[in-house]
């Protein structure tokens, strides 16, 4: 049968079958789609991380060797300062001891010499007690020992020369002597203690 349209209206289409799965297909798609990229940028971040994470316990690792080295190398330095305090004790001391000796044939040689060179005078004791001296002696005159004290004090080997007893000889009244006794400190001339001096060798 032939139908005729008189109203003059265009007819209405029909909607085409299918079309509202097409649209729900692409939807899906763009979903996937979508989903694939979280994940992939998930992933990416993900790895990074683990990445960072593998550098950082790495790094960790390093230091924690580097602080174990350094400990071992400050426990070596620390050693060696002590053992450098030590050395440095046992050094002083040794200097100490050579600035304060006083060696048994100088202080002989020294003292002779200042006897010798005074007449009519002559030693009866002399004892020592570190770098102090206790004298007595003899002597023919006042003057004698007056001369023995000068040449002690100008033999550059006696300071703080003091007298402290000068007195008649009673002993023997039959001749004129006097005794004395004083007291002085050894001391090596600067160029004498320089030489018996330990070379410094610039080691510690």
């Amino acid at each position: 049968m032939i139908r005729i349209n008189l109203l003059g209206q265009p007819r209405p289409r029909k909607a085409r079958a299918g079309g509202a799965p097409m649209e729900g297909a692409i939807q899906g798609i763009f979903v996937v789609v979508a989903l694939l990229i979280g994940f992939g940028v998930l992933a990416v971040h993900y790895f990074q991380m683990k990445k960072d994470l593998s550098s950082l316990q790495a790094q960790k690792t390093s230091l924690t060797a580097e602080r174990t080295r350094l400990q071992s190398v400050k426990a070596d330095v620390d050693r060696l300062i002590q053992e450098k305090a030590a050395r440095k004790q046992r050094i002083d001391v040794i200097e100490q001891l050579q600035r304060d000796r006083t060696g048994g044939q100088e202080l002989l040689d020294a003292l002779a010499t200042r006897v010798n060179l005074v007449d009519g005078l002559w030693m009866t004791r002399v004892s020592k007690h570190g770098n102090s001296l206790d004298m007595e002696g003899s002597a023919d005159s006042l003057n004698s020992v007056a001369n023995f004290i000068a040449e002690l004090r100008r033999s550059g080997y006696y300071d703080k020369v003091e007298i402290k007893e000068t007195k008649q000889d009673e002993k023997n009244p039959a001749i004129t002597t006097y005794v004395f006794s004083l007291t002085a400190d050894f001391t090596l001339p600067k160029a004498a203690a320089a030489q018996q001096a330990p070379p410094k060798t610039g080691k510690s």
